[in-house]
């Protein structure tokens, strides 16, 4: 057997086996779908659940006769969608950041844009406001987070990573604040409640037009990044490697930054702070598929998606109360948190 041989079919075999691995993961997904969208006070079949879902497509405008078409239909379907692309774009995120950084523990809340959303968010349950406005005053001020995160870091006309590292734990720090102010000034009878449920995130207010008021924010966001998926793989390497390969690192980062702060401001806005999934996923799928972020972003958006549907049909049915969001990813990402970072230091400080 030549060498040419050796290699074409080496790569072949690379070729099948990735294939494989994308097809367990959407295979996972589709398991966490039917699961979430059946699990519940009122448990729906998967048979049942492709029925009524093939009746819907072929015929939209039919009237909902029975309680589990309603179930599924008016229910559990935007509820299971937006913890989807939710989840997609978190993870994305935090693959996205992660290159750009070249450091494994960085996530969107590095920027402060969460803090920035969520201040947003609090902001407009002090003032009465829900819907529309909520979703537009979280997007705002996760915006104007990363806006100042950008002035602050930009020192005698360049952007160094570790002032924008810096910058962001400033910003995110004096939104976190804000938001505490927020909380004072809040009616313990009213206001207040709504506010802390709110920042420990949830799913429970999804409607069909919430999740269409959503969508656009989050696939733009998902869009950009996999049309920057060969840039990051250059935005990995030292700046002056990227730059001889014809990429402007500071003008390329910021587009990265700025598809991150709107898809996670706009999931702040429509669920609250859901932490831990940049981080978790982006290393799940780093194992499986590699670091080479044309296969990264995509592995990472799948099992982001699947993740969170999972996790959220979790904090909805494992206790009569709903578990908020927050908790449970928390639960599960911050053990998960620290052997990474020993694992970290302790390549780092190998001799």
């Amino acid at each position: 057997m030549s060498m040419t041989e050796a290699g074409a079919r080496l790569h072949g075999g690379a070729g099948a086996l990735r294939a494989g691995l994308f097809g367990a993961m959407l295979a996972a997904l589709a398991a966490a779908f039917i699961f979430s969208i059946g699990a519940g006070r009122f448990s729906v079949s998967p048979g049942r659940i492709a029925e009524i879902i093939l009746q819907w497509i072929a015929n939209p405008s039919a009237p909902l006769d029975s309680i589990d078409q309603r179930i599924v239909l008016l229910v559990r379907m935007p509820r299971v969608l937006i913890a989807a692309v939710s989840g997609a774009a978190l993870a994305v995120g935090g693959a996205a950041l992660q290159g750009v950084f070249r450091n494994p523990l960085v996530s969107p809340q590095v920027l402060g844009i969460s803090q920035g959303a969520a201040f947003g968010g609090a902001l407009a349950i002090l003032l009465g406001y829900a819907g529309v406005t909520l979703l537009g005053l979280a997007f705002i001020f996760g915006l104007a987070a990363l806006v100042l995160v950008g002035l602050l870091a930009r020192i005698n006309g360049r952007t160094e990573i570790v002032t924008v590292i810096l910058s962001g734990m400033v910003i995110g720090a004096l939104f976190a604040a804000l938001v505490s102010i927020v909380q004072f000034l809040a009616d313990p009878n009213t206001s207040l409640p709504a506010i802390v449920y709110w920042l420990m995130g949830s799913f429970s207010t999804a409607t069909w037009a919430r999740f269409w008021l959503g969508l656009p924010g989050l696939a733009i966001g998902l869009l950009a990044v996999w049309l920057f998926r060969y840039r990051l793989n250059l935005l990995a390497l030292e700046d002056t490697e990227a730059r001889s390969l014809g990429v402007d690192p500071d003008r390329e980062r910021w587009y990265i930054f700025v598809a991150t702060a709107l898809m996670t401001a706009t999931s702040v806005a429509v669920a609250g702070i859901i932490g831990w999934i940049g981080l978790v996923v982006p290393h799940a799928a780093r194992i499986l598929v590699g670091e080479d972020h044309r296969v990264l972003i995509p592995a990472s958006a799948i099992l982001g998606a699947a993740y969170l549907t999972f996790v959220d049909t979790l904090a909805r049915t494992l206790t009569a109360a709903e578990i908020p969001l927050g908790v449970l990813t928390a639960l599960i990402g911050a053990p998960v948190f620290g052997i990474l970072l020993r694992r970290h230091f302790s390549k780092a400080n190998q001799p």
